[in-house]
């Protein structure tokens, strides 16, 4: 007599998927789930854990290497961050301002069973993952990383394990059966073919970055007058671009007037922060949000009314490196300048009277700005290598390039 095997619900875990194409799906699982699923990427690392491995896993620790970059490279460096940041907004820090994208996964083989649809014509069904399947994340890993790290020690990020039970659910895509080849084609297309934003450009929607909000706060504010309208100043402030075009209506960009505050805020050593977060924390000493708040609101924003005109004709005074330096003089007119720099804004408006706003290389060339090859000032300049030569032309009208920026001849 020979024993036949059970023929009943395949061993496994269970997720409920909905398929896209024909060798792919769609779900969402609990964290519980990932982690059984995906093993942590930093022991498929560990030489000394897979000296102790199974074949099974050795096995998958091999094919994961096929079609993933290792945790020694910059991604292993921002797990930890964004640990937190996952941590942070599962505990409603962020409220609703935070998300993770679905983790592309790769079944490689055939997944122990699929049912039919659960409702007709929904494409929801159950798959069921086996115990020993290769699970690979192809893009994605780092917070995958990240979500084994908050798992290992909830406690430490402020979680615990019910709340993780009832509060996570993670997206994910599903490819199965697809050959190794696929599977690192999958990861090329998703790290190279996608254009990388700036990372200025990032940072102009960062509601979490202080110097992001104040410039916001400029724009919702403060009113201007416009091809004859009133209208909130927000509206000539394009948040897109890093440089305008002539079709643009908009007459400066969020980048510039995230420069002006950054300088305005912390002097010459804002522009450090032109492309780094400001956190309450980095604030000059003795002061809080509330105080930077008003006071950078209220010397931005005179600053711009009074000269609105030379803003609305975008001339050399909306560039960002000019703006940057117009910060840095600005700064002198904050409670918290250094007393030996401290300035009034009058004195601030009397060093500004006389500069030429025009875009000309007579007053810009070589200030911030560069004659191209056509004759054409490029102000292209990044805020780093010129606000600095801006703020000393405008805080010195003796000074080579003080004369320059003001007509001064000899």
């Amino acid at each position: 007599m020979r024993l036949t095997m059970p023929t009943g619900t395949p061993e496994g875990i269970p997720l409920t998927v909905m398929t896209f194409r024909e060798d792919a799906v769609i779900g969402t699982m609990s964290l519980a789930a990932l982690v059984r699923l995906v093993p942590s990427p930093r022991q498929e690392e560990d030489p000394r854990a897979l000296k102790t491995a199974s074949g099974h896993d050795r096995r998958r620790a091999e094919l994961r290497a096929t079609v993933q970059r290792t945790l020694k490279s910059q991604k292993g460096k921002n797990i930890p961050d964004y640990a937190e940041y996952i941590a942070a907004g599962v505990l409603g820090k962020h409220g609703s301002a935070w998300s993770t994208p679905p983790i592309t996964l790769w079944h490689a083989g055939e997944v122990a069973a699929m049912s039919d649809e659960l409702v007709a014509g929904s494409g929801l069904r159950t798959l069921t993952v086996a115990p020993d399947a290769m699970v690979i994340a192809i893009d994605g890993e780092t917070q995958t990383t990240a979500w084994h790290d908050i798992y290992r020690n909830p406690e430490s990020f402020g979680l615990t394990y019910t709340e993780l039970a009832r509060r996570v659910r993670i997206p994910f895509e599903l490819y199965i059966g697809i050959s190794p080849a696929d599977a690192r084609q999958i990861f090329y297309d998703r790290n190279v073919k996608g254009v990388d934003v700036a990372k200025n450009l990032a940072m102009s929607m960062d509601q979490r970055d202080l110097a992001t909000r104040l410039a916001y706060t400029v724009g919702e504010k403060l009113e201007v007058e416009s091809d004859g309208q009133r209208m909130p100043f927000a509206k000539l402030v394009n948040a897109g671009k890093r440089q305008l075009t002539k079709t643009d209506k908009e007459v400066v960009t969020l980048f510039a007037l995230r420069a002006l505050i950054v300088t305005t805020v912390f002097g010459a050593k804002g522009v450090q922060y032109s492309a780094a977060n400001v956190n309450e924390g980095d604030l000059p000493s003795h002061t809080d949000a509330d105080e930077v708040t008003t006071v950078v609101v209220r010397l931005v924003s005179r600053l711009i009314e009074d000269r609105f005109p030379d803003f609305a004709r975008r001339s050399a005074i909306t560039a960002p490196a000019v703006m940057a330096g117009l910060g840095v003089l600005l700064h002198r007119a904050t409670p918290w300048c250094a007393p030996h720099d401290a300035m009034s804004y009058d004195t601030v408006e009397r060093l500004l009277a006389d500069v030429r706003w025009e875009r000309e290389p007579v007053y810009w060339d070589g200030v911030c700005a560069s004659v191209g090859a056509t004759g054409r000032l490029n102000f292209s300049g990044g805020v780093k290598d010129s606000a600095g030569r801006v703020a000393g032309a405008l805080l010195d009208p003796h000074s080579e390039l003080g004369r320059k920026v003001r007509g001064v001849r000899g």
